[in-house]
């Protein structure tokens, strides 16, 4: 009784949270709806002379009215360059250019199956959460083909394949920023924080890989503690399966298969091997011409274009060796089909596009910023503190508002010009936030493939529904969140950089 007593009270729960997030409008809706609040709340700014003094420069910042003649005329005039230039949108798109080669002639997946497969029976729940992790290089691959398949391995294995979709779902969902690689992720958030960081210095730049270290240490946290949620609560509780679904046999790779996966291994050394041939010798053709430097140099800055060549080279490679491509058509159409599951993001981007720039153009973000910081100095709160509450602030945001682009494009313009006042990097602040966003994923309704993670328990369990998810996957966001986190206070008790000339404190 009481864990039916349990189970209702997360339903309940559930379904407010999901009437209020169907209650709001659609992302694209909700930045216009920014944008117009930002045009009259400069009117209003204006009106009361809002100034406050940079502390850095002791100029007097004030309030410019987008509903002035001469903010109509940038509104009118700078429509197209807001979307054009807004920075997360050309790196995304590139990206996923090289990503949809890979995955349109299937390396992703049988990158994905020979992982798992290969996997000693003990190690194949961390092996699985591990690949959920990683498959977030590829974007949406590890919803649509590792959840439902760690289910099926799990059932074959003699488990219960719930525990198997929790287990990959805890990965790909709970752990979304971590991986040992730089994915699509990595770039959008970098523009986002660089547009942001630009109110207190117009110069500043993000890198993508600015979280690289962070990250890196983070898969292995995950992976193991969503091993140990898997093992230690999730079997447990869901016990001996007994639906009426019956175990498949995994088809391993067959020859053709193996032999694109060589020709794969083998692009991938050669573009290893112009890669460090370029950055090993002093004055190597990937470092600063002038300063010899790697963290500045066309590699670092040219981290996106990377992104997409090692990604089209390896799908070419393996696509050629399994015989996936037959012509130059099929190629294109990998890119092709990546780019069609952006036409709602592109339309996100035009309108946080605008809200960022008016944004930026009524000093409102400063001006917020330099009050809040005042009021965080007064506060007296020390690193930790201050960092765990940023952290919940965003988890409790992502129960509502499932895309981590469209939240950081809220919240970074705030909270990046406000840790910068107090001393903090935009990267660091980003690192954290990427904690909040991540470990409430598996439990939000608004994620857009909650609904998918539903139809795949559904296939196992016929009453199954949203409180099902969330009581299954719960104990899995309370860990990530509490480990998370500790990590995150141990890298600053440490003082450790979080990437590639990326420290927590400003100069």
């Amino acid at each position: 009784m009481p864990e039916l007593k349990k189970k209702s009270w997360v339903d309940r729960f559930l379904s407010v949270i999901e009437r209020i997030g169907n209650a709001l409008p659609h992302p694209a809706t909700l930045f216009a709806g920014f944008a117009l609040l930002v045009v009259l709340l400069s009117w209003l700014a204006s009106l009361f002379d809002l100034a406050v003094v940079h502390p850095g420069t002791g100029e007097t910042i004030t309030p410019v009215n987008l509903l002035s003649r001469d903010g109509l005329h940038m509104i009118l005039t700078r429509m197209v360059t807001n979307f054009t230039a807004f920075a997360p949108l050309g790196t995304v798109l590139v990206s996923l250019l090289g990503i949809g080669i890979a995955e349109g002639t299937g390396f992703i997946g049988a990158v994905l199956r020979l992982v798992v497969l290969s996997s000693p029976k003990r190690l194949l729940t961390f092996v699985i959460v591990f690949a959920g992790v990683m498959s977030n290089t590829a974007s949406e691959v590890g919803y649509v083909l590792l959840v439902p398949l760690a289910a099926v391995i799990f059932l074959a294995a003699g488990r219960h394949p719930l525990a198997g979709l929790a287990a990959a779902f805890a990965g790909v969902s709970g752990g979304y920023s971590a991986n040992l690689l730089l994915g699509t992720v990595d770039p959008l958030l970098a523009g986002l924080s660089t547009e942001a960081a630009r109110i207190i210095d117009p110069e500043y730049m993000v890198n993508p890989a600015a979280n690289y270290y962070f990250m890196f240490v983070s898969t292995f946290i995950i992976a193991g503690l969503g091993t140990w949620v898997t093992e230690r609560v999730v079997i447990p509780r869901l016990g001996e399966y007994k639906g009426d679904e019956k175990p498949e046999r995994i088809e391993r790779l067959n020859a053709q298969e193996k032999r694109g996966l060589l020709y794969a291994t083998i692009a991938f050394l050669l573009l290893t091997a112009f890669i460090l041939g370029g950055l090993l010798p002093e004055n190597g053709y990937l470092r600063d011409p002038e300063t010899g430097e790697i963290l500045h140099s066309p590699f670092m800055s040219g981290i996106v274009a990377f992104i997409f060549l090692i990604a089209a080279i390896v799908g070419v490679a393996y696509g050629i060796g399994a015989k996936t491509i037959r012509n130059d058509s099929d190629v294109m159409r990998g890119m092709s089909k990546s780019m069609e599951t952006l036409g709602s993001y592109i339309v996100l981007v035009f309108f946080a596009a605008q809200f960022v720039a008016y944004f930026n153009w009524t000093n409102l973000g400063l001006i917020l910023a330099i009050n809040g910081a005042d009021v965080l100095k007064t506060m007296g709160l020390s690193d930790i503190p201050l960092m765990v509450m940023f952290i919940l602030v965003a988890a409790t945001i992502n129960l509502v508002m499932g895309s981590a682009s469209a939240k950081w494009a809220i919240m970074a313009p705030v909270f990046i010009p406000m840790f910068m006042l107090l001393g903090y990097t935009p990267e660091f602040t980003q690192a954290a936030y990427r904690i909040g966003d991540s470990v409430t994923n598996i439990i939000s309704p608004m994620m857009s493939y909650f609904a998918l993670i539903v139809a795949f328990i559904q296939r196992y369990d016929k009453n199954a529904g949203i409180g099902t998810v969330i009581s299954t996957m719960l104990p899995y966001s309370v860990v990530f969140f509490i480990g998370w986190t500790i990590l995150l206070i141990i890298w600053i008790l440490v003082g450790l950089p979080v990437g590639p000339g990326a420290e927590m404190y400003m100069p």
